[in-house]
């Protein structure tokens, strides 16, 4: 299509203004996109990032006809949403949350070509816009739910095979051998792919809106089962062999090679109600105005979205040059309220995998021959890797070799001065050193954030953020209370009655320490 002049110069100032604009957004969000690539290099998971922005640009070239008939113009409204995205980006980054911070830059970055071509424009490539967001790294917190999702499945389906199961937690038992699911089996990689391929697919193949978002189900639904009935194959084939097969690397390549099978045999289906499409479509010239190219709209709104997106990275430096001595000093007393008194009897040894700290302190108290473990992780000046809640943050993680999830919930204590809602753990231990025989454990774990109980993670990172948004400090601590348990259920009444006699006493333990 052949451009008048005049529409041409509109379009250079467009873009122009956007480049510069764009460049400043990555220059003030580097570490952020910086941040989204290291984890596209690092994990299998979201090795698929690297292609989302080279898709992008080649949808929205498949556009260029389409987008050549109309005429950038500024939206002056766009600036309210990309303040307030600011500023979740930076509650987001002082409280260290990857998904936020990366959710909010992307969407920065959306807004940034609504606010410099407008609606018309922004319209005509929506979906590749939207298709930027496959770029976060999002989804590692399936893992749990998937893994489960999957030990189940698997249980169920070999016990209608005739084969005898015992199951604990993620672990089972088959007359040939043991099996786990660990992260690798959860599936999550074979979702998040088949999620952006199917979006995608159904985008470049249908027109209809209901037939485009019945396949992105259909994306999401296929994987979760195609991942279930991998898992029963594998250790159905493991069984028949005798362990001869599927129980090594080549465990990995049945399954690649299961899903290959299912997600092209989707594609195939989802292929006979395909429709045509015409990316390239032509529009007629439009009949523009002179009053219609006002260029220095475009340099006016770039400088206006410049000040307002810095201004978000100005208070989040400023945050962190106040922050306070890294170092605190903790410390619990050897005798606590009614009674309870710290023990070296050997009670039981365990140390929680929480990553990074500013200090620790793990003891076991006994009363009336009543033993209860209290060990506190003290956080202060949180970043990416030393924070308070983590993914990776578990009193045992998946891989240890001693101890194995049986059942996890949430427990409302009562008799507290506040509500307290905990995260209740049985654990059974297998040659855990230092005890005899099988040993189960019960775990209670809530965090303390600046003077406040919870035993919620999003509250948690919530009112970390704003704490430390109004320049109160990030100090933050996890709390662990833990007993052995038996058949009268020990554990429990141990670490309640714990609880209840010293609430206010942890309370102290941990105000001192933020005051030094």
């Amino acid at each position: 299509m052949n451009m008048p002049d005049a529409v041409k110069k509109h379009w250079l100032n467009a873009i122009f203004a956007f480049s510069a604009l764009f460049f400043w957004v990555i220059f003030l969000f580097w570490n952020t996109f910086y941040g989204m690539v290291a984890i596209w290099a690092r994990s299998e998971t979201f090795t698929h990032g690297f292609l989302v922005i080279p898709i992008v640009i080649w949808l929205i070239w498949l556009k260029r006809n389409v987008l050549a008939s109309e005429l950038p113009k500024t939206n002056f409204w766009i600036l309210i949403p990309i303040f307030f995205t600011s500023i979740v980006w930076l509650l987001g980054n002082l409280v260290s949350i990857n998904s936020v911070t990366q959710l909010a830059a992307v969407a920065i970055v959306v807004l940034l070509v609504l606010s410099i071509f407008g609606w018309s424009i922004t319209s005509i490539i929506i979906f590749p816009l939207l298709f930027l967001f496959f770029a976060v790294p999002l989804g590692e917190f399936l893992l749990p739910l998937l893994m489960d999702w999957t030990a189940k499945f698997t249980v169920i389906a070999v016990r209608l095979s005739g084969v005898p199961v015992y199951q604990e937690g993620l672990q089972f038992v088959i007359s040939s051998g043991s099996w786990s699911v660990v992260e690798a089996c959860s599936g999550v990689r074979y979702l998040i792919s088949s999620i952006m391929i199917g979006t995608l697919y159904a985008y470049l193949n249908y027109q209809s809106l209901n037939r485009r978002v019945i396949f992105v189900c259909v994306s999401i639904v296929v994987p979760v089962f195609a991942n279930w009935m991998r898992a029963y194959f594998i250790v159905m084939l493991g069984h028949i062999s005798g362990n001869k097969l599927a129980v090594g690397f080549d465990h990995l390549i049945y399954g690649w090679l299961f899903f290959g099978v299912v997600i092209m045999l989707m594609f195939l289906i989802g292929g006979r109600w395909a429709e045509s499409t015409n990316f390239e479509e032509e529009k007629l010239n439009s009949v523009y105005t002179d009053a219609q190219f006002k260029n220095s709209s475009f340099w006016c709104m770039a400088l206006i979205i410049s000040c307002l997106v810095a201004l978000p990275v100005g208070w989040e430096n400023f945050v962190v040059y106040n922050q306070g001595p890294e170092s605190p000093v903790m410390a619990a007393p050897s005798v606590l309220k009614s009674g309870w008194t710290r023990s070296n009897d050997g009670y039981i040894d365990i140390k929680p995998k929480f990553h990074g700290s500013a200090v620790d302190l793990n003891n076991i108290y006994i009363k009336n021959f009543v033993h209860a473990g209290f060990y506190v992780k003290y956080y202060r000046n949180q970043n990416y890797i030393n924070k308070l809640v983590n993914s990776e943050n578990s009193i045992f993680n998946t891989k240890d070799k001693y101890w194995i999830l049986s059942r996890s919930e949430n427990y409302i204590v009562k008799g507290l001065d506040d509500a307290l809602t905990v995260r209740a753990t049985d654990w059974k231990g297998l040659g855990v050193p230092g005890q005899i025989g099988e040993t189960h454990l019960q775990t209670w774990q809530f965090y303390w954030v600046n003077g406040v109980f919870t035993g919620n993670d999003y509250i948690a990172k919530a009112y970390g953020a704003i704490q430390r948004l109004w320049g109160n400090g990030d100090d933050s601590a996890v709390i662990v209370l833990y007993a052995k348990d038996d058949v009268n259920h020990l554990a429990k009444k141990s670490i309640e009655e714990f609880l209840r006699d010293n609430y206010s006493e942890i309370k102290i333990i941990l105000e001192k320490t933020r005051s030094e």
